[in-house]
C-alpha cells in the first residue's frame, strides 16, 4: 500500500499548546525522544534512549553481592525442601536472599527550547502527523503567521525545530538538563550560525521511586573511575536572523526562517553497540560534527528524507472502519465521543507510530515509557518489565509489517543472556540462561528487590522464557534462515538449556518446577494466611514447553538434528503436563484454567495479571478449534477475571478474547480502556487495579502512572480481532475476522502479517468478508494458504491479488 499523502494523513490535532507533559506530542527516531509542547517557550522536552542510571559491570557486580550472602544452588535446595514440607514461611525467607539490587533507571536528557516571545491563542493549532512522524503548530502573532515544525530523523540521528515566519521575529534558544552538568557552552560560529554545546553525566547506580527506602542517586567522582556515563549534546542553528552567544543561550534577532538541529553521543550507546569508549572532548566531537552536517543541509532536505524513511515504515498497514475520512482528528472531541470505531482506526495508527519513533536498530528498545520519561525518578523505574509489559511493547512488531523493529529488543535478550548463564550458573546450578522480573540495558538478570521484595514478583525465573517467544516470533514471521542459524536457535537453545535444568521430577512421573510463583499474583493458604509460592504453576509449564517445543523446531529448520540438547528436549516434553482444567468439587472455581499447581483460591479473584493464560495469547498452546476444552475454561477464567485496571491489562484481555472469538467482549474491553482519564495524572492509582486507568490528552495509556505498553497492545489487539496470525496451513488457517464486533460492519485493514511470512489486506462489508489478497513479505512465503470464516476454508494464491470470497464463506 502507498504510504499517504498530506490531504489524506492521519492527523492528531489540538487547539491550545500543552500545558503538562500528558498533552504533549511524542516524537522520535529510536536514539531521541521529544514531547513537543509548543506554547511561547517551544519546550522540547528530551530523552535520549541510551541515558539511563548504572553502568555495565552492574549486573556482575550484584551477582557477587549476592552469592557473598549466600544465596546458590545449595539454598535453592532448601527452598525446594521447603516447598515439599509446606513450611511457607521458610521458603519466602529464603527466596529474599536471591534478590539482588533493583534494575536500574532511565533519565530525562532535558529541555530544548525555541522561545518565540507570546503566542496569540485564538489562532493557534497544533497537529501530530502519524503518517508523516511531523509535529507540528502554527500561530498569529502581530498578524504574521508563525509555523514550527519539530521531527526526529532517524536517517541523520538528529532532531530538528523549523520556524517559519512571515515577518521577522526574535528567538531565545537554550537547552537545560536535570542530570550533572560537566560543561556548557555557546557560540556564534558564522553569519547566520550558532551553536551549543553541554556535556552532562548520568548517574552510576538508581532505585526505583515505589520502594520506600531508595537511595539517592549514586554519581561518578570523576571518569577514571572505569565507565563514563557520559553524554554530550550539540546544537546547531541556522537563521536568516543574526545570531549572538549570551552565557550558554543563544538569542535570534530579525529571522524568518530558524533551524535548530540537535544531536547525541553517549558513552552507554557505544557500548550497546559494541564500539570502543571514547574520552568526553570525542564524544562531544561526534555529537557536533553529526549536528552540523545536518544543519548545513537545510531543513528542506532533511525533512524530506525524515519523511520518506517515516512513511516507508508507517504506510505499510493501515486500518479503515466506517465512513469517516482520515484527515484531521481532534483528539479533545474525539476522547469525549466515545465513538470507538474512530478509536480504533487512531490506536491502530498511533502504536505502531510510537513503536517506529521508540525502537531503531542501533538503540535499545522501547522501555515502559516508550523512549518519553522526565522524571529522574520514574515510576517503576521506566525500565523493561519482563512478566508481560516489555513482551507487550513487541506483540505489534511483526504482525503490523514493522520486523526490523524488533530488533532491538533480541540486542536485549543478547544482553540479558550474557549476564544470565553467569546468574543460572551461580544461583541456580543450571546451563544456558535465565532472568527474572526486570531488567535494563546493562541486561541485569538477577531477581530484584533488595531482600524485601514480594515473592510474588520478585522470584520469577521464567523472564528468559517469555523474551524467547520474540525470537521465534523474529523466524515465524521473518523467515531468515541466517539468522534463525547465527542469533535465534544460540539464544534459544540457552534458554531451553536452562529451562531443563529447572524441572524437577514431581513424584508422579511428570516434570514440574519448583519453587513457582505466578507473576505478582497470590493465594489464600489452608490457614488463611496469603502465599504466593507453589509448584508447576500454569504459566511455568506453558512457557517451559513452548521454548523446548520451538527450540526443537528452530534446530530442525536449521539443520542441527545430531545437537544432543534436542535429543534431551525430546525426551523431556512428554513428561510436562498440558495447561490444566480445575476439576469441580474443591475451593478453587470449577472449569478455570489453572493458575498454580495446587487448586487454591486467588487472593483477587479480578486480579489484572492473566498469566496462566499465556497458552491462548500471544502463543498457541490453547486454541478454540485444537483444544476446545481448555478454550472454554480459557472463557471462564477471563469472565471470572472481568475488566477494567490499566492499558496493558486492557490490551492483553482483548486480545485473548479475540482469540476466542468474542468480538463482543473485546469491544467492550476497548470501550472500557479508551475512556479519558480525568483524574490527577500525577497522583499514581492503586497497583492492584482497583481504580481504573483510561487515555490522557495525548492519547498515551495512563493507570496512572502513564504506560506506553497499553498503546502498543492495543495496536496488536485490534489486529488479532480482525485477521487471526495462524501460519495458513490447513490445520491452523488464517481466520479473518475472528473477532468482528457487530458495531464494526464495514471496513478496511491492510499489511498484516501472519506467521509463515504472509502479509494480508482484508476488506468486508455488513459484517462479511469481500474480499482478500495475500502477500509474500519475506520472499519465503507459501504459493498458497488457507483462510477460514466461520468455519469454512478457502484457498488464496500468495501473489495473486485480490481474491473475492463466495457468498457463503462470507455469511457470519
Amino acid at each position: 500500500m502507498a504510504p499517504s499523502n498530506r490531504s489524506d494523513g492521519l492527523r492528531l490535532r489540538w487547539t491550545a499548546p500543552a500545558a503538562h507533559w500528558t498533552e504533549a506530542a511524542p516524537i522520535g527516531n529510536g536514539a531521541l525522544g521529544g514531547m513537543v509542547f509548543g506554547d511561547r517557550t517551544g519546550r522540547v522536552a528530551l530523552n535520549d534512549s541510551s541515558v539511563w542510571s548504572g553502568t555495565p559491570d552492574g549486573p556482575a557486580r550484584a551477582l557477587e553481592s549476592v552469592i557473598a550472602k549466600g544465596a546458590g544452588p545449595a539454598r535453592l535446595a532448601e527452598a525446594r525442601a521447603a516447598v515439599a514440607a509446606g513450611d511457607d514461611d521458610t521458603v519466602e525467607r529464603l527466596l529474599r536472599t536471591f534478590e539482588g539490587p533493583w534494575s536500574q533507571e532511565f533519565l530525562p536528557l532535558g529541555d530544548l527550547e525555541v522561545d518565540l516571545g507570546a503566542v496569540d491563542a485564538q489562532e493557534y493549532e497544533r497537529v501530530l502527523d502519524l503518517d508523516r512522524a511531523v509535529a507540528e503548530e502554527s500561530f498569529t502573532r502581530d498578524g504574521a503567521r508563525i509555523r514550527r515544525r519539530t521531527w526526529a530523523s532517524a536517517p541523520d540521528g538528529v532532531l530538528v525545530v523549523d520556524v517559519a515566519a512571515d515577518a521577522p521575529l526574535a528567538a531565545r534558544i537554550r537547552l537545560r538538563s536535570p542530570l550533572r552538568l560537566l560543561d556548557a557552552a555557546a557560540g556564534a560560529t558564522a553569519a547566520g550560525s550558532g551553536a551549543i554545546d553541554v556535556l552532562v553525566q548520568a548517574p552510576v547506580d538508581g532505585a526505583p521511586s515505589h520502594h520506600p527506602n531508595a537511595p539517592a542517586h549514586v554519581w561518578a567522582n570523576d571518569a577514571s573511575e572505569g565507565f563514563d556515563p557520559a553524554a554530550a549534546v550539540a546544537l546547531a542553528v541556522r537563521t536568516d536572523g543574526e545570531v549572538t552567544a549570551r552565557d550558554a543561550d543563544l538569542r535570534i534577532a530579525g529571522a524568518r526562517r530558524i533551524t535548530v538541529v540537535l544531536a547525541t553521543e553517549t558513552s552507554a550507546r557505544r557500548w550497546w553497540n559494541r564500539l570502543p569508549a571514547l574520552a568526553r572532548p570525542e564524544l562531544a566531537a561526534l555529537a557536533r560534527e553529526r549536528a552540523t552536517r545536518a544543519a548545513d543541509e537545510g531543513p528542506d532536505v532533511l525533512a524530506a528524507r525524515h519523511e520518506q524513511d517515516a512513511t516507508r515504515l508507517l504506510g505499510r498497514a493501515r486500518l479503515h472502519l466506517g465512513d469517516a475520512s482520515r484527515g484531521a482528528v481532534d483528539v479533545a472531541d474525539l476522547l469525549a465521543s466515545g465513538d470507538d470505531r474512530r478509536m480504533a482506526e487512531v490506536l491502530f495508527a498511533f502504536g505502531r507510530y510510537v513503536l517506529v519513533s521508540s525502537s531503531r536498530p542501533g538503540s535499545p528498545p522501547a522501555n515502559l515509557q516508550g523512549i518519553w520519561n522526565d522524571s529522574m525518578r520514574p515510576p517503576w523505574s521506566s525500565n523493561y518489565t519482563i512478566n508481560i509489559n516489555t513482551e507487550m511493547n513487541y506483540w505489534l512488531a511483526e504482525r503490523t509489517g514493522l520486523g526490523e523493529l524488533h530488533e532491538p529488543l533480541l540486542d536485549l535478550i543478547d544482553r540479558v543472556a550474557e549476564s544470565g548463564a553467569a546468574v543460572a550458573r551461580a544461583l541456580y546450578g543450571a546451563r544456558g540462561w535465565v532472568a527474572h522480573h526486570n531488567t535494563d540495558p546493562w541486561g541485569y538478570a538477577l531477581p530484584v528487590g533488595a531482600g524485601e521484595g514480594a515473592t510474588s514478583w520478585a522470584f520469577w525465573p521464567m523472564g528468559g522464557l517469555w523474551l524467547a517467544d520474540h525470537l521465534w516470533q523474529r523466524w515465524e514471521y521473518g523467515r531468515d534462515r541466517a539468522q534463525l542459524a547465527e542469533r535465534i536457535l544460540p539464544l534459544l537453545r540457552g534458554a531451553s538449556a536452562f529451562a531443563l535444568d529447572w524441572l524437577v521430577e514431581d513424584g508422579r512421573g511428570d516434570l514440574g518446577t519448583s519453587p513457582a510463583t505466578s507473576p505478582e499474583n497470590s493465594f489464600r493458604r489452608a490457614d488463611g494466611s496469603v502465599g504466593s509460592v507453589s509448584t508447576s504453576t500454569g504459566m511455568d509449564l506453558t512457557l517451559i514447553r513452548a521454548t523446548l517445543e520451538r527450540t526443537l523446531a528452530a534446530g530442525t529448520a536449521a539443520g542441527t538434528e545430531g545437537d544432543p540438547l534436542l535429543e534431551e528436549i525430546r525426551a523431556a516434553l512428554p513428561r510436562i503436563p498440558l495447561p490444566r482444567v480445575v476439576p469441580a468439587g474443591g475451593t478453587a472455581p470449577a472449569g478455570q484454567v489453572a493458575e498454580w499447581g495446587a487448586d487454591v483460591v486467588a487472593t483477587d479473584a479480578h486480579h489484572r495479571h492473566v498469566s496462566h493464560l499465556v497458552g491462548l495469547y500471544p502463543l498457541t498452546t490453547i486454541d478454540v478449534e485444537r483444544t476446545p476444552e481448555l478454550a472454554e475454561a480459557a472463557r471462564a477464567t477471563l469472565d471470572a477475571r472481568g475488566g477494567g485496571a490499566m492499558g496493558w491489562s486492557w490490551a492483553w484481555k482483548i486480545a485473548l478474547r479475540a482469540r476466542l472469538g468474542d468480538g463482543e467482549a473485546a469491544r467492550d474491553l476497548f470501550r472500557e480502556a479508551i475512556r479519558p482519564y480525568t483524574d490527577d495524572p500525577d497522583v499514581d492509582g492503586p497497583v492492584d487495579g482497583s481504580a481504573w486507568g483510561g487515555l490522557l490528552p495525548n492519547l498515551f495509556s495512563t493507570h496512572p502512572p502513564f504506560q506506553l505498553d497499553g498503546n502498543f497492545g492495543f495496536t496488536a489487539a485490534i489486529a488479532e480481532m480482525l485477521v487471526g496470525s495462524g501460519r495458513g496451513t490447513a490445520d491452523d488457517p488464517i481466520r479473518l475476522l475472528p473477532a468482528l464486533p457487530t458495531a464494526w460492519p464495514s471496513g478496511e485493514i491492510r499489511g498484516v502479517h501472519t506467521r509463515g511470512g504472509v502479509a494480508i489486506d482484508l476488506a468486508w462489508r455488513d459484517g462479511r468478508p469481500t474480499a482478500v489478497t495475500a502477500h509474500d513479505a519475506t520472499g519465503a512465503a507459501p504459493a498458497r494458504v488457507t483462510v477460514s470464516n466461520c468455519g469454512e476454508r478457502h484457498e488464496v494464491t500468495v501473489g495473486a491479488g485480490a481474491v473475492t470470497l463466495p457468498a457463503s464463506a462470507a455469511t457470519r
